[in-house]
C-alpha cells in the first residue's frame, strides 16, 4: 500500500517527521517501511531553506524503489529555466525574468551547480503521473485528454528530453496546454474587470477551478479552488463549462498536490479525489495520506508533519 506526501520545497525537517511519523526507518542511509511505499507528488525544489537534504532524502528512495514520484511543475519549471532556447540566441525556455529568478532563486543558492545539473538529470525520469492498482497520482489534474496527449509526445520525443521540453514550455506549442493542465491544473478566465490577488500577491485574471466537479450550477465564487478566493457570483461562460471534464464518481482515487490550501485539518475535495499541499512553504504543514486500498477516501487517514 501506499502512503501518498504533498508539495515539501525545501522543507527537510518536516519530510523527515512525517516520514517518522509514517513508520519509515533509515536503513543503509536511506528512509524505508517493510511493508509500504510512499508516492512524492512533486515540487520538492525552491522555496524553503533545505532543498539539498529534501533531494536527499527523496531522490534515493526513489532510486532504490522504496518510493515513487511524479514530477512538479517546480521540475519542470526548473529544466525549462536550464534549457537553451534553440530559436532564441542566449534566451532559455524558462525567460530569466525577475520573477522567475526569485522563484528558482532558494534552488540556485543551495545547489552547487554539478549537484543541480544531476539533479536536473533525475527530474527528467520523472513520470508526469501515476496510474497504479487501486489508485492515481498526478501533480495538480487528472484529465484522460490531456493525459492522452502528453502520451503521445512523451512517445513521439522519447521521455523528456529537451524536443519535449521545446514542445511542453513554449507558448503556443504543441504540449504546452496538456502540459498546463497536468501540472497546474484548470483554469477559467474571469469576466471582464474582475481579478484577485493570490498568494504571493500576483492579480490574477483566472480561477482555478475544481475540475474534479461539474461546473453545473457553478459562479465563478463557488468553482474557484479554495485558495482563489474571488467574490463573482455571475454563472460560468460557457467556455468554462465546455473545457469541464469532471472525474468519474467510479474512478479510481486521485490524490493531487500543488494548490496551496490552507486549514486546521486536511479533507477530502470529493470522495476519491484528495489535495496533499497544506502550504508547508507558506505557514502551513506538510501533508500526507495513508492509503490502505480503500476506494472511498476518508479524512482520517491525512497524516500531518
Amino acid at each position: 500500500m501506499y502512503d501518498l506526501i504533498g508539495d515539501i520545497h525545501g522543507h527537510a525537517d518536516e519530510l523527515e517527521q512525517l516520514l517518522q511519523t509514517l513508520g519509515y526507518e533509515i536503513a543503509a542511509g536511506v528512509y524505508r517501511h517493510p511493508d509500504r511505499k510512499v508516492v512524492f507528488l512533486g515540487d520538492f525544489i525552491d522555496r524553503g531553506p533545505q532543498i539539498r537534504r529534501v533531494l536527499e532524502t527523496v531522490r534515493p528512495m526513489v532510486e532504490g524503489g522504496h518510493a515513487l514520484a511524479v514530477m512538479g511543475n517546480h521540475e519542470l519549471n526548473a529544466l525549462a529555466y536550464h534549457t537553451g532556447d534553440r530559436d532564441g540566441p542566449g534566451e532559455h525556455l524558462r525567460r530569466r525574468t525577475p520573477k522567475n529568478v526569485a522563484q528558482h532563486r532558494a534552488t540556485l543558492e543551495q545547489l552547487p551547480p554539478p549537484e543541480l545539473r544531476s539533479h536536473l538529470g533525475w527530474f527528467r525520469s520523472l513520470p508526469l503521473w501515476l496510474d497504479l492498482d487501486g489508485v492515481r497520482a498526478v501533480h495538480a489534474c487528472w484529465d484522460e485528454r490531456a493525459i492522452g496527449q502528453v502520451a503521445g509526445g512523451l512517445r513521439e520525443f522519447g521521455g523528456a528530453s529537451d524536443d519535449f521540453l521545446h514542445a511542453a514550455c513554449r507558448t503556443g506549442g504543441p504540449l504546452f496546454a496538456p502540459v498546463e493542465v497536468i501540472l497546474k491544473g484548470k483554469e477559467g478566465k474571469l469576466p471582464q474587470g474582475a481579478s484577485f490577488r493570490d498568494k504571493d500577491g500576483h492579480v490574477r485574471t483566472e480561477i482555478r477551478t475544481r475540475w474534479y466537479a461539474a461546473p453545473d450550477g457553478h459562479t465563478y465564487r463557488t468553482y474557484a479552488l479554495q485558495t482563489d478566493e474571488i467574490a463573482c457570483d455571475l454563472a460560468l461562460d460557457e467556455q468554462v463549462v465546455a473545457a469541464a471534464a469532471p472525474y468519474p464518481v467510479a474512478g479510481k482515487p486521485v490524490f493531487v498536490g500543488h494548490y496551496w490550501l490552507s486549514a486546521q485539518r486536511p479533507g477530502v475535495l470529493a470522495d476519491n479525489v484528495a489535495c496533499l499541499d497544506y502550504s508547508v512553504a507558506k505557514g502551513g504543514f506538510l501533508c500526507g495520506y495513508r492509503w490502505n486500498g480503500e476506494p472511498t477516501l476518508s479524512d482520517e487517514n491525512f497524516v500531518r508533519a
